[in-house]
C-alpha cells in the first residue's frame, strides 16, 4: 500500500464528504478511492469514515487522524518544493474562503494574472457569508471580517474596514434625511442576520469608548452581503456597510452617506490559517499576493 497516496485520498474524501467528489477532484476511479480508504483503515485498525446513504463523515478517530495527516502531507509538499526557486515551479491546490464582496471586487479581477504567474497552482474558492470551519472543511486559509474570538488558529491582520451608513436617494426622498439619532425613529434598516428570525434590527454606533445599539424598524431581513446592499439600492432601508463595498455606489450617486458622526466601529480584516509548523510554499505565496491586493481595496 502506498501510504502517502492513501492519506492523500483519505484527506480529500474527508474534505469533500464524498467518495464520488473526491474521485472527480483527484481524477481517479471511484473504486480506487474507496479501496485506498479501506486499505488505510485496515492498516490502522480503526474506522476513519462513517458512510451513510447521503454523505460521509469523519469518526472521532478519523478527525484525529485527519489533523495529523494534513500536517504530514503539508511537510511532504514543503520537502518536494524546497529546492524550487522558480515561482512557476510551485504546484498544488489551494482551498480558500473569502467574503462575497472580496471574491467579486478583488479575487476575480486579479486572479488570472496570479494564475498566469503560477500555472501549477489550482484554486478552490468558497465565497459565502457563512463562517466555514477552516480545519474540518480543509481550507488552507480564510479571510474574515470582524472580531475573531479564540479560534486556536493562526491569524494575520490585513487592515480595517471603516463602516459607513448609507441609503438610496429614492429611500431618502420618501423618508427624509436623518440628521440625528432621534430622527431614526421614523426610519427603517435593512436587517442582516445569518439565521433568519434570530434577532431584531438595530443601529450600531460608537460613543466614546463604548459601542451602542439602538433598535430600529425593518421591513426586510437578508442573510448575505450582496442582498444586503441590493436591498438598500432598491430603497428598502438604511445599511451600515464596509466603506470599500459602498464607495463605488456613493461615487456614482446610487447611495448617499448618512450620519458620519454615528458610525459603527471599524471591522478588522484578517487572514486565518491552520497553526502548523510549516505552510506549503504555494499557500504562503497566495496569502502574500492576496494581502497586497487587499491593501489597495481597503485604501
Amino acid at each position: 500500500m502506498d501510504k502517502l497516496h492513501a492519506m492523500t485520498v483519505f484527506a480529500r474524501v474527508a474534505e469533500l464528504s464524498s467518495f464520488t467528489q473526491a474521485a472527480i477532484s483527484l481524477g481517479l476511479p471511484k473504486g480506487s478511492i474507496s479501496m485506498a480508504v479501506q486499505n488505510l483503515e485496515a492498516h490502522l485498525g480503526t474506522r476513519l469514515l462513517q458512510r451513510t446513504t447521503r454523505k460521509v463523515v469523519l469518526t472521532h478517530d478519523g478527525q484525529l487522524f485527519y489533523q495529523r495527516c494534513k500536517d504530514l502531507l503539508t511537510d511532504v509538499d514543503e520537502l518536494e518544493s524546497m529546492f524550487l526557486l522558480d515561482e512557476k515551479g510551485i504546484q498544488g491546490r489551494i482551498r480558500v474562503d473569502v467574503p462575497l464582496a472580496v471574491a467579486r471586487e478583488v479575487l476575480m479581477p486579479h486572479l488570472p494574472a496570479f494564475l498566469q504567474q503560477h500555472p501549477g497552482i489550482k484554486i478552490e474558492l468558497s465565497s459565502t457569508d457563512r463562517r466555514v470551519d477552516l480545519v474540518a472543511e480543509g481550507f488552507d486559509c480564510v479571510l474574515r471580517v470582524g472580531s475573531l474570538g479564540d479560534s486556536g488558529l493562526a491569524a494575520r491582520q490585513i487592515g480595517i474596514h471603516p463602516i459607513v451608513n448609507c441609503a438610496s436617494p429614492a429611500y431618502l426622498q420618501r423618508h427624509d434625511i436623518p440628521l440625528s439619532l432621534d430622527d431614526l425613529e421614523r426610519h427603517f434598516m435593512v436587517h442582516y442576520a445569518q439565521v433568519l428570525g434570530s434577532e431584531e434590527a438595530y443601529w450600531e454606533y460608537v460613543q466614546g469608548n463604548d459601542t451602542k445599539r439602538m433598535k430600529m424598524q425593518s421591513i426586510i431581513t437578508v442573510n448575505n452581503s450582496d442582498a444586503y446592499t441590493q436591498a438598500c439600492l432598491a430603497g428598502l432601508g438604511i445599511i451600515q456597510v464596509p466603506q470599500a463595498a459602498a464607495k463605488a455606489h456613493i461615487r456614482d450617486g446610487r447611495l448617499v452617506e448618512l450620519l458620519p458622526e454615528y458610525r459603527a466601529a471599524p471591522m478588522p480584516v484578517s487572514m486565518l490559517y491552520p497553526n502548523r509548523r510549516h505552510q506549503p510554499r504555494r499557500v504562503r505565496v497566495f496569502m502574500d499576493w492576496l494581502a497586497n491586493r487587499l491593501q489597495d481595496y481597503l485604501a
